[in-house]
């Protein structure tokens, strides 16, 4: 075979992915801005980025031209996602796969009335990351397709047309990612069921220090950090579990804490549950019971646990500068 035919193959093999995958791309029109990108999850259901939904009034068009109405479900704007209900049971749904790094991959985007394409290759993968808004990123993709502008809410597909994830810009760490289908397609189906994702919280600031030897002996276990907890708010699960300035979180449930990510990971996994905060105490271990609280993004507002007294104020989480601390 020439080098000519394997080039052939392989352009035609591109072209069929993108005619496959763009029958379930849609263009959304939801920002003053150009039209971004949405995915077809199934019919009637979209998914797109959750930066580019910011009117109320909100048109879809689908590949064959047809444009619909459609309504916010809800939103996650940590992991940028959002999902659209159109005012009818439209649209192919997509098809998914997973992703390895070094594959070619094609980004996909419908700003206008026609499917738009960018090849590259997956180049990295990674995760769990903290994201900005609270929560983690459990993975993400990187390619070097390139992004153009309307790209965001659209997938990356592989060479058989296969959604691997959907591609934003807005998480604000100074390139696009694609968010793998598999825990898209999760977010998804979250946001559909409670408008948004629930995330855990305890209602404390902290900030990390090294165990001393005599911390880790009676801890009972090799673990190089804590958390030093420096305030607890009132109402708060932390509070309900009897948590005091001073002590020193070593674990949640059956895992250790040895810095905030870990915190924060362990948290998103027991959001609304019961649980155990393993805290040194005077260089004293001591096991306290805990209900993790849940926080969940409606709209534009993050609502916390009504049974811990919390209304619609939003608490940080970011880091603190000059030993603060942070807020979980």
């Amino acid at each position: 075979m020439s080098k000519n035919t394997e080039l052939h193959t392989l352009s035609n093999a591109l072209s069929a992915a993108v005619e496959a995958a763009g029958a379930s791309v849609v263009s959304v029109a939801a920002r003053r801005r150009i039209p971004a990108s949405g995915v077809v999850i199934r019919p009637g259901i979209v998914l797109t980025a959750s930066h580019v939904v910011q009117e109320d009034e909100i048109r879809v068009t689908l590949p064959d031209g047809q444009e619909l109405a459609a309504e916010l479900l809800g939103r996650d704007p940590g992991t940028d996602l959002a999902v659209l209900k159109l005012a009818e049971e439209a649209g192919q749904p997509a098809q998914t796969a997973a992703a390895q790094v070094g594959q070619l991959a094609l980004a996909l985007g419908r700003p206008g009335n026609s499917v738009q394409a960018s090849l590259g290759i997956v180049s990295a993968a990674g995760g769990p990351v903290p994201l900005r808004r609270g929560g983690v990123l459990q993975a993400y993709l990187r390619t070097d397709a390139v992004p153009y502008p309307g790209f965001s809410g659209g997938p990356l597909v592989d060479v058989e047309g296969r959604v691997l994830g959907i591609n934003t810009s807005g998480l604000g760490w100074g390139a696009g990612l694609t968010i793998p289908a598999e825990q898209a397609w999760q977010i998804a189906a979250s946001i559909e069921e409670h408008g948004g994702i629930k995330r855990g919280f305890l209602g404390l600031r902290s900030q990390l220090v090294e165990l001393s030897a005599e911390a880790r002996k009676a801890l009972g276990r090799e673990q190089a950090a804590g958390l030093l907890v420096i305030n607890v708010e009132d109402e708060s699960p932390a509070a309900a579990a009897g948590l005091i300035v001073g002590d020193v979180l070593t674990g949640l449930g059956d895992q250790p804490v040895e810095d905030h990510d870990d915190l924060m990971l362990h948290l998103n996994q027991t959001a609304g549950q019961a649980s155990t905060l393993d805290v040194l105490r005077g260089g004293q271990p001591q096991s306290l019971s805990v209900t993790v609280g849940e926080q969940v993004w409606e709209g534009k507002h993050r609502r916390r646990g009504r049974r811990f007294g919390f209304g619609g104020h939003r608490h940080g989480h970011h880091e603190k500068k000059h030993g603060r601390g942070r807020k979980r």
